[in-house]
């Protein structure tokens, strides 16, 4: 696990509208931004850059659908989970999805036994951004106990309830909105939710229609991946400064990213 790293400051850079291989709703625009990881002043960077497009562009109904993992690995889970509680963006629609990052963190408070795997994949700096001392390698059950415990203390109730109430999927138009991707060949109503927050490779290679393009996240790529059946935005933001949004309008997108 690379552990969050600032090497320069970051910047806004937009691309072109292109053709895209699904259409949005008629009169919306759809924002999804894909995993933040921690990674606070991106997302700020980020949000105000989108609001400043809205503002430019021809009027329509903007959506912001966040992909999820917004805890992890990055310098301020704590501060992104704030930001997103405190429901911003009052002229904007708002959807927050479940990551398999959210899952790993609100099963360490019920269950221990997933402490040691969290903390290796980036729980140590949501601990710390919750004030909360961790190591990589911690697995003595009382540590973790007394862990488990600190963070339940530390916890907001605004954001257990944001926790408690993030969404699995989201269908606009031509296209559903998930974190990890779908199990190629099964109905949405019947998809596992450990498929819709944990899925690779099953996913990523599959060349199949799924009835609309899936926009996710949660597989780092150097660029976002536009594909016939798919879209990939997670751009590895806690380690690269690059945080993407795909913007949706009508049988086109472009993307907006911190570089």
């Amino acid at each position: 696990m690379r552990l969050f790293s600032r090497k320069r400051e970051p910047s806004i850079r937009r691309s072109d509208w292109a053709s895209a291989p699904a259409r949005a709703p008629d009169g919306e625009r759809i924002y999804a931004i894909g995993d933040i990881h921690g990674c606070l002043d991106l997302l700020k960077m980020l949000v105000a850059a989108i609001e400043e497009e809205q503002r430019d562009l021809p009027p329509a109904r903007p959506t912001i659908v966040f992909l999820g993992d917004y805890v992890d690995r990055g310098p301020d889970s704590f501060g992104v989970i704030e930001w997103l509680s405190r429901r911003p963006l009052p002229d904007f629609g708002r959807v927050h999805l479940r990551g398999n990052h959210e899952e790993w963190f609100e099963e360490f408070l019920d269950d221990i036994s997933v402490g040691p795997s969290w903390l290796y994949c980036g729980g140590v700096a949501t601990l710390a951004s919750y004030g909360i001392r961790a190591a990589l390698g911690e697995d003595d059950p009382m540590r973790l106990r007394a862990m488990q415990a600190d963070l339940a203390a530390a916890l907001p109730a605004a954001h257990r309830r944001f926790l408690r109430t993030l969404d699995y999927h989201c269908a606009m138009g031509g296209y559903l909105f998930v974190h990890a991707g779908i199990r190629p060949g099964v109905p949405l109503a019947e998809q596992s939710p450990d498929d819709l927050i944990w899925i690779r490779d099953d996913f990523l290679y599959a060349t199949a229609d799924h009835g609309q393009v899936v926009v996710h996240g949660h597989t780092i790529v150097n660029e976002a991946q536009v594909c016939p059946n798919r879209i990939g935005v997670d751009t590895g933001a806690f380690a690269t400064n690059v945080l993407t949004c795909l913007v949706l309008e009508a049988d086109r997108y472009r993307l907006i990213q911190t570089a």
